[in-house]
Order: structure tokens, then sequence, then C-alpha cells
């Protein structure tokens, strides 16, 4: 038996943390112990029911797991391997990761990465793996440090957060855009250079507006998105990971075909394995492990409804790891 955060439809939405066996599991090749998972924004959107994030009734929550292999019929994994888990459908078609075990797909796992203990893997979840998918995709475009300023939005969440840190030791100058002033030298210790309000991008604004940024991080979406692609410099670029404001995209084509802007669209859930073991060792090699723990916060599995709640009303900063056993 073991624990787990069970999302129901019985008729009324439930979100509640009960025993459950492995029949419980679905099916695939690998059974892992999970350590540690966490609470990204898809799952506050699940566990709150804000959105119809979950497609499988009943589900396990958690899009993000980190833990031992304890079966495998997958020629990749033996027993004893130590995974992370990040998106591909689960928490929303398979059964997720909250939970003390969780049954899952070979190719979909990723190996721990040495410089990482399971714990600080979910510090960085797939929030931090997004902002390294974000960076390379930047890194793609030609973006170098020395090139001017790169805009971070939803700057104190969780991918924004993680992206400061990267930026800022990659050598970017980073501008932070919040809307929590009282979180400003959280993102100085983060590494931003300045911190802005985030009301300077939240409104309708013109097509195009003064050129300031190389690139953009944005986690936002709406106005937020259309005004960093309106300010963004010739040539540069905008990496969009998310939609905390909205998912609708309130622009014109000027920056594209006027500025000569790259909108680059970021994919976690199913990005392919060999991107994922990128970004895993360049998180590695690039993030700076002594700052998860100013970004991040524990709470139990009987706490993680709660904590989603709070998460979905803006008021956690960074990243929530969940104890799972």
């Amino acid at each position: 038996m073991f624990k787990a955060l069970v999302l129901e439809k019985t008729p009324d939405f439930q979100a509640t943390v009960r025993e459950v066996d492995d029949s419980f599991l679905p099916e695939g090749d690998v059974t892992v112990d999970v350590a540690w998972s966490t609470l990204n924004f898809k799952d506050g959107l699940a566990i709150t029911n804000r959105s119809p994030v979950v497609r499988s009734w009943p589900m396990v929550a958690g899009i993000d797991g980190a833990g031992t292999v304890v079966a495998s019929e997958s020629p990749r994994w033996r027993v004893g391997d130590q995974v992370v888990l990040n998106g591909f459908g689960v928490g929303e078609t398979h059964k997720g990761c909250l939970a003390g075990r969780a049954r899952l797909r070979g190719e979909w796992l990723v190996r721990l990465p040495p410089a990482f203990t399971p714990r600080q893997a979910m510090a960085i979840g797939t929030a931090g793996y997004t902002a390294m998918l974000c960076v390379l995709a930047l890194e793609r475009h030609g973006v170098k440090p020395g090139a001017g300023e790169v805009l971070v939005t939803g700057a104190t969440g969780g991918v924004g957060s993680v992206a400061v840190a990267l930026l800022a030791k990659l050598g970017y100058t980073v501008v932070a855009a919040t809307g929590k002033a009282a979180e400003a030298d959280y993102l100085r210790e983060l590494g931003a250079s300045q911190v802005i309000d985030r009301a300077e991008l939240a409104a309708p604004g013109k097509p195009l507006q003064k050129e300031r940024w190389a690139a953009v991080v944005d986690a936002v979406g709406s106005h937020t998105l259309a005004n960093a692609c309106a300010q963004t410099r010739y040539g540069g670029a905008v990496a969009a990971c998310g939609l905390a404001q909205g998912m609708d995209f309130p622009a014109t084509v000027a920056p594209f075909i006027l500025r000569g802007v790259a909108l680059l669209g970021v994919d976690s859930v199913m990005a392919p394995l060999a991107l994922r073991e990128q970004a895993w060792a360049r998180l590695a090699r690039d993030l700076d492990a002594t700052l998860l723990e100013r970004i991040t916060t524990e709470v139990s599995l009987e706490e993680a409804v709660a904590a989603a709640q709070r998460l979905m009303a803006g008021q956690v900063r960074g990243r929530i790891v969940v104890r799972t056993a």
C-alpha cells in the first residue's frame, strides 16, 4: 500500500490523499518508488479543477517525479536506477507521481544527473526544465551574453525563478518582471540586474514599441507576451512557454516582419528524449544548486492540495517540492 493524491469525479470533483495498492497503477514497463514530486502550474490547474487538464478518471496527480526503479521490463532501466520523469501526459492521461509509487514507460524517463539529489531534481521539476529549454532555444537562435537585456516575465514563478538564475549564471543581463514588489530582493539574489513591475507589460499596448530586449523568456502569454514581442530589438528572440495571464495572443505581425523578431514556441511535455537529456545535462552544469533551497518550499503529500490552491492564488514564490513517502 502507498499514498496517492487521487483526483475523481463521482460525480463532483474531489482531490484527496488516500491509500491505494499496485492494482491501482496503470500499464507501463517501469515501476518507480517515487521519493519526491512537485507542484507545477499544470498540477495546480488539475488539483483545483480550474482547467480540463485531466482527461482520464480517476487520476493520480503529478506531472513530475523522481525516484528509484523497483521493477523494469524496459531494456533501458534496471532495478536501483535513479530516474526523473517530466510530462508525457502523466497526471493528465496516465496516472502520475504525486504518490509513493508510479508505473511509467521506460522511454519517458531520464537518468537522474549525479549532480542532483531526487529532491533537488524536483526543486527544478518541469518548471526548471522548461526554463532550460527556453535558454537552449535562445542559444540556438544565436542570442549570446552581452547582446543586451533579457526579459523574464512571471519571474517569481517556477519557470521564471530558474530562468533568472540560469541566465544570470551564463552571463546575461537579466531584467525580471513581477507583480510582487516585495520579492525584488529575492530576484536580485537569483541574479536579476533590474526588477520591473509586470503592470508595464500586462495591459494592451502598441503593435511596435521602443526596442529594448535582446531576448525574452515568457511564461505569461496574453498582453504580456504581445508587449514583450513589440519591445524586442531587431533580430531578437522571444521564447514562449506559458499562459499564466492567458492563452490569447493579442498582437500583430509587425515585430516579426518589420524587426525580424523570432517567436520560439517551447514545449516541455512531449519534447524528444535527446533534448530532455541535453536540458538536464545543462541544468547540472549551469544551475547553481545552492540557489535551489532559496527558491524551494517543501510540503507533505497531505499538504499538496492546500499548496496547489495557494499556487493558483498567486501566493507561492519559486518552487514547491512534495514529499511523497
